[in-house]
């Protein structure tokens, strides 16, 4: 598929996250400290948004059961049960425009 537009960095701002839609595909792309990250905008226990969450640093709070993903890699981080990791995505910034790499 190739590298996806996202956005321009000024969408992201530094700790903040967006949900993009790419080929019906909903992709959450976070800022943190001025490097990009992707995953899965659906959280792998009950389908919330994350991007409806919290960030706080790299760790994204979904706002329905309160999972935990790292957002630098996908991985869970904290919940009570054994859920599946976020698929994560390669991001590249090229000029002011931020890919995502699918």
């Amino acid at each position: 598929m190739g590298k996806i537009i996202a956005g321009k960095t000024s969408d992201i701002p530094p700790g903040k996250m967006i949900k993009v839609s790419i080929d019906g595909r909903d992709v959450l792309v976070a800022n943190i400290d001025g490097e990009y990250f992707a995953t899965d905008d659906s959280c792998t226990h009950s389908g919330a948004s994350l991007s409806e969450g919290k960030l706080d640093g790299c760790v994204i709070t979904c706002g329905w059961h309160a999972a935990e993903f790292d957002c630098k890699t996908g991985k869970l981080v904290k919940f009570p049960a054994k859920i599946r990791d976020l698929t994560s995505y390669n991001v590249v910034v090229e000029s002011d425009s931020v890919f995502v790499e699918m």
